[in-house]
């Protein structure tokens, strides 16, 4: 992760920039900022929805913004930003974490439905499904024979075809907050990883 601040850039083509949810707002800026009160610049913490980054966030002084709205990186409401690690966050924004992944989980489930249609080996011993908390050996193939027959249209189909398998949606939402929380994970399938 990078300490160094990145100017917004402007998007030429029209395609929107990385989003993020914000998991804390400081209208105020940083407690720890020494400054004079008139000098800081409201600060926002946020969640990236494609990647699962977390970033710093320096807002414009006419942004209106709160915890869990979606904000375009790019977009005018954001002057600059950094990205940071989970223990840079403030409480608020540590506590929102799982909210925000829930939110991102919940508006794009067919991306996540795709990883038990699509989901890999890593080594001739592991696959990605047992990366996910409670799913073993039985389980993981109990998962491929079904997807065998036929791919996963959504959450409640997985936990209907895979007996076993009771809340496959909450799974993949405990996977991805432990990947952002911890920095020393061996293998990462959803954090940090670009589509």
């Amino acid at each position: 992760m990078s300490d160094s601040d990145t100017d917004a850039p402007e998007t030429r083509d029209g395609n929107p920039g990385p989003t993020v949810v914000l998991l804390d707002v400081l209208p105020n800026g940083r407690p720890d900022d020494d400054r004079p009160a008139h000098r800081k610049k409201p600060v926002a913490y946020g969640l990236g929805t494609d990647a699962f980054r977390l970033y710093e966030l320096t807002l414009s002084e006419s942004a209106d913004a709160s915890v869990s709205d979606r904000i375009d990186l790019d977009g005018p409401s954001v002057g600059r930003y950094r990205e940071v690690e989970f223990d840079d966050l403030t409480r608020n924004a540590a506590a929102e974490v799982e909210y925000a992944v829930d939110d991102i989980v919940d508006a794009d489930e067919r991306r996540f439905v795709d990883f038990y249609n699509e989901a890999g080996p890593i080594t001739l011993r592991l696959h990605r499904l047992n990366l996910l908390p409670g799913i073993g050996k039985k389980l993981r193939n109990n998962l491929l024979d079904e997807r065998k027959r036929g791919p996963f249209e959504t959450f409640e189909e997985v936990s209907e075809r895979v007996s076993g398998l009771h809340r496959p949606r909450e799974v993949v939402v405990e996977r991805i907050v432990e990947e952002i929380r911890e920095d020393d994970l061996k293998y990462r399938t959803f954090v940090g990883t670009e589509e």
